[in-house]
């Protein structure tokens, strides 16, 4: 098992940033994908951004350039540097840790963000 815990999300204006967290603990051996997804309301829930083991990252065209994928391997946790923030980011963002074919996987409780106009 894995447990994740998120922080970081608010309320910002557009343009401004914000840093999301999500700390690990349990078998982290598992994990093989970090990723965070988002999920507006109406929508379906999509990916933000994904960060393998071997480092290869994956980003959404909507947040490319705008948004940082990365982690601290000694603290067991994945960042989300999220720059130049839209309203149409706003979402209920979600971490989610996977081993490479599903068979384990993981999901976040959520965190709110919110940019206004």
């Amino acid at each position: 098992q894995v447990q994740l815990v998120e922080s970081g999300g608010g309320l910002v204006q557009a343009g401004g940033s914000l840093r999301l967290s999500c700390a690990a603990s349990g078998s982290i051996f598992l994990i093989n994908a970090m990723g965070w997804y988002r999920q507006a309301p109406g929508k379906q829930r999509e990916l933000v951004a994904v960060l393998t083991k071997s480092g290869s990252t994956t980003y959404a065209d909507s947040v490319k350039e705008r948004f940082t994928i990365s982690r601290d391997n000694a603290k067991n946790t994945v960042y989300l540097q999220m720059n130049s923030l839209k309203p149409e980011d706003t979402a209920v963002y979600y971490c989610r840790h996977s081993s490479t074919y599903y068979q384990y996987d993981y999901w976040g409780q959520g965190t709110q963000v919110t940019v206004s106009s």
